[in-house]
């Protein structure tokens, strides 16, 4: 037996092997260990991965930008979130639209800058931000306050983009995608994450590709990109790359504005270059679990399939549960999962649940997001990760026909 069998199916476990720790070897025995060319190579292979040039016709028709994709290397999603918030103009006296229904740095990194959050419920039939309900907001902007947009691709299903990107044009906004969980999610106007002004996608440790904790954001606009580059390293007008390796003196430099300490090292970019080449075959073994996964749920008649969308990254398996075919709840469906030896996850517990969000704006309530509370008090999230076994997919599946047939109303 193996130790999975032994003890369980856990939640998620990372695809690594021995080409990461070569890759990690050679950066030791470099004696270059913070970002350097690793990290540029990262960034540029990255850029590459993720420029799909069926799509840029169909932008041209949009009207969406088609300049070459720019990526800058972070150490993790929330950093880069807050570069791209403050790239685009988002501070104090400003306000942004994002959805409850999301982890909490996505609001939090705009907090902290000093601006307004305001939240949009997702819509009925998936997990994504509503576009009627951020147009609704939006009307009511008389100050015109609100700078961007932040939609969440929530467990790698696609937003609806092209309604999205319409309301930037429409009311002058930026669009900054919280793209943690979309990588690599192919759609007609581009990879997620590459559609709006900014996108930033997450490398931590259950992505599906990993560096440990790390991320990358895109953009197409020079200028945006520009002003992330200084501030990821306190505000510099030079790199450390370039500043020991470049002619011109290492301690010559200016500070453009008070930065930040957000840059991605070379021992993390490293495996993140090997990760990225594996990306394409870890994305397709995702999608074969999924569609044994979706072909026996169907099946049962008291779970709900997850929403998919063009380029679906499934990053997450979230099932839902009929509350009205079945005598427990949620929490003791799940509870029933993990006594079975069912690694699960909640995706997400929405942020009007939270004091800090409840004290902060006092009209956050669950009964103003219908939608997201319904979603919240029904799903679950289901091990899904490239290395599972036949034996592990059918372990899940068994335990939750056991569990839903053994508590049947």
């Amino acid at each position: 037996m193996t130790d999975a069998e032994n003890t369980g199916v856990p939640f998620f476990r990372p695809s690594l092997d021995t080409a990461e720790e070569k890759a990690v070897l050679s950066v030791l025995r470099s004696n270059w260990l913070t970002t350097g060319k690793e990290a540029l190579a990262f960034e540029k292979e990255f850029s590459n991965f993720i420029t799909l040039p069926a799509a840029e016709e169909k932008r041209t028709a949009e009207g969406l930008e088609t300049s070459p994709i720019l990526s800058i290397a972070v150490n993790s999603n929330t950093s880069g979130l807050t570069l791209a918030l403050d790239a685009c103009g988002i501070k104090e006296g400003t306000a942004v639209i994002t959805t409850p229904y999301t982890f909490v740095s996505t609001a939090a990194t705009a907090q902290k800058l000093g601006a307004e959050v305001c939240f949009a419920d997702i819509e009925k039939d998936s997990y994504s931000i509503s576009p009627e309900n951020i147009e609704a907001i939006l009307k009511k902007d008389r100050q015109h306050k609100i700078r961007a947009i932040l939609p969440v691709h929530v467990g790698g299903n696609v937003c609806n983009m092209e309604a999205i990107c319409f309301l930037g044009k429409k009311y002058g906004v930026k669009i900054i995608e919280d793209a943690a969980h979309s990588f690599p999610a192919p759609t007609n106007l581009g990879y997620a994450g590459t559609i709006g002004d900014a996108g930033v996608f997450s490398f931590y440790a259950t992505k599906t590709i990993t560096t440990g904790e790390g991320g990358m954001v895109c953009t197409r606009d020079p200028e945006i990109a520009k002003r992330m580059v200084s501030m990821r390293m306190h505000g510099m007008d030079r790199t450390t790359w370039d500043r020991y390796t470049s002619p011109k003196a290492s301690w010559e430099y200016d500070i453009i504005d008070a930065g930040y300490k957000y840059n991605l090292p070379d021992i993390l970019a490293a495996i993140g270059r090997v990760q990225l080449k594996k990306a394409q075959e870890l994305y397709r073994k995702r999608k074969n679990i999924v569609a044994i996964y979706n072909e026996a749920f169907a099946k049962f008649d008291f779970v709900e399939l997850p929403p998919t969308s063009v380029g679906n990254a499934w990053h997450l398996y979230m099932i839902r549960i009929i509350p009205q075919k079945l005598k427990i709840n949620r929490d003791s469906f799940a509870k029933k999962l993990q006594q079975k030896g069912i690694g699960i996850s909640v995706h997400f517990i929405p942020l009007f649940h939270f004091t800090y969000w409840k004290n902060t704006y006092p009209e956050f309530r669950s009964e103003n997001f219908p939608n997201a509370e319904h979603k919240y008090q029904t799903s679950i999230s289901l091990p899904l990760w490239p290395g599972m076994s036949e034996n592990d997919v059918l372990r899940v599946i068994q335990a939750v026909k056991e569990t839903g047939e053994q508590n049947h109303a």
